[in-house]
């Protein structure tokens, strides 16, 4: 980007050949050879076939990201598109294997490669899956963020270690995982070593675009994606597993900063993909940015930040409003769970937590990652902190730990939304239930308060939640335990003796 400078500059010297063109000419050298003009768009016929088992499959969604086709009786599409698409690429069948035996990335894509009368072809030969997935079980990794190869290694030992255990825990039902956005911080050649990790775990990986996965130097929002593309093949597309179609959007509008948009295309290519899907079913969509969340309001601001919310979203709205939908997300490094346009949405902690500088987010969440469980179309899920046992889901603080609130205790309990019930218990009797309010988790003051602190990113500070509890304890109690509740019925407990 020419700063103004080099503006000034360069208008100075253009003055100059005005007056004086001969100067101008040996200044500037000799006239700049014109451009070419881009090469003009040209039609692309595609055929081509969708097989599973070496049956052709009926139905299934093929798209060049803007076009929606679907097969015919015998798994044959059509599909016209233009020499500025690269890719067709197809929604995965619920019954079809992800082909990634060995784990990493779902490719689900072929480049095009047209013959000189403007035709391709591409077949899809899918193997099936060998077990029904109306059972299953999949990962929400928010922002793992590595930007150097340390932080790299910290993913692999950590992070993928936790994520093996856990999908181990799960038994033998279909698994997947989802890395939702800032796979890297910056730095695009780390992608190799964000994809030998998640191929380390054994699971095949869906991944999402995040704001810090654009080529840093490009000016333009249609420019920014291509090293994602490079490694994993189109930002947006759709799959299937059991009775739930899967999503991932592209909600990063890149113009040398970012805000949250879908842009025109993206709408009307899910509004494609979804006209294939019954109204009723569960949509479960993948972005990076939320399309909403509530971090302006806990900080007294009047109106959110266009970077930390998706602009347009009352129109992803209204193409999920036929469906039971949920919105998967990253991007805010908290856990945040809310409901806004009828959409679900749920904000993950990150995987890195603060930026790799310590064992918690902003929000005081562990660093770590979400587990989905999905029966039919019912999703239950539960945070995992790396490094903890799974039942690992609120941390206590003595009285005093909250300097605005001396005599209480406060919970922290990061997966909570309106329908959690947190109870606390002293010396063994029902003591009341807890009140939820805003505030800083005392961990993360301690960690991240202050010009000084972190010193590998001094710039992190704790930020304003609102999944604290907050309880006075009666006088003369030894032990408070905090019992929390969440909406499937599982409780989880932890406590703190009191001081005297």
């Amino acid at each position: 980007m020419i700063d103004r400078r080099d503006f000034m500059r360069a208008a100075g010297l253009a003055a100059a050949g005005c007056l004086l063109p001969g100067a101008a000419t040996r200044v500037l050298g000799a006239p700049a050879r014109p451009v070419a003009p881009p090469a003009p768009w040209t039609p692309v016929r595609v055929r081509g076939v969708v097989r599973v088992g070496g049956v052709g499959r009926a139905g299934v969604a093929v798209t060049d990201g803007l076009t929606v086709a679907a097969t015919g009786a015998d798994g044959a599409f059509e599909l016209i598109t233009t020499s500025r698409r690269p890719h067709v690429y197809l929604s995965l069948p619920a019954d079809a294997d992800f082909g990634a035996p060995v784990g990493g990335p779902v490719r689900f894509h072929q480049r095009l490669h047209p013959n000189a009368a403007g035709e391709a072809a591409a077949a899809f030969e899918l193997a099936p899956a060998g077990v029904n997935s109306e059972r299953h079980a999949f990962f929400l990794l928010a922002d793992p963020q590595v930007q150097t190869p340390a932080e790299v290694r910290l993913f692999q030992t950590e992070t993928v270690t936790d994520l093996k255990a856990s999908a181990a825990r799960l038994g033998g039902q279909p698994l997947f995982g989802v890395s939702a956005g800032d796979l890297v911080y910056d730095h695009p050649e780390l992608l190799a070593g964000y994809t030998a990790a998640v191929t380390a775990t054994g699971l095949p990986f869906f991944q999402v675009l995040g704001n810090h996965d654009v080529a840093p130097d490009a000016r333009t929002d249609g420019r920014s994606a291509g090293p994602f593309l490079r490694a994993f093949g189109p930002a947006h597309y759709s799959f299937n597993r059991g009775a739930v179609h899967y999503v991932v959007l592209d909600d990063i509008h890149w113009f040398g900063g970012y805000i949250g948009y879908l842009d025109q295309s993206q709408l009307e290519w899910l509004a494609g993909d979804l006209a294939l899907v019954e109204p009723g079913r569960t949509v479960v969509v993948f972005v990076h940015i939320p399309p909403y969340n509530e971090q302006h309001v806990r900080h007294g601001r009047e109106k959110p930040n266009l970077a930390e919310v998706v602009g347009n979203r009352e129109a992803l709205y209204e193409i999920l409003a036929p469906y039971r939908a949920y919105a998967l997300c990253g991007h805010m490094h908290e856990c945040e769970y809310l409901r806004d346009g009828g959409v679900d949405i749920h904000i993950g902690g990150a995987v890195c937590g603060a930026w790799w500088t310590g064992p918690v987010c902003p929000d005081g969440t562990p660093r770590g990652y979400t587990v989905y469980e999905v029966r039919g179309v019912e999703l239950t899920r539960r945070y995992q902190s790396v490094g903890q046992p799974p039942d690992h889901q609120l941390r206590v603080y003595p009285a005093g730990s909250d300097p605005e609130a001396p005599d209480e205790i406060v919970a922290n309990v990061w997966g909570a939304d309106g329908s959690w019930r947190i109870i606390a218990y002293a010396d063994g009797l029902r003591a009341g239930e807890m009140t939820r309010r805003t505030g800083c988790d005392p961990l993360a003051v301690e960690l991240y308060m202050g010009d000084d602190r972190p010193a590998k990113h001094p710039w992190v500070e704790p930020t304003r939640t609102d999944h604290l509890f907050y309880f006075k304890p009666p006088a003369g109690s030894r032990r408070v335990v905090v019992e929390a509740t969440d909406p499937w019925g599982r409780i989880y407990t932890a406590s703190v003796p009191m001081n005297g």
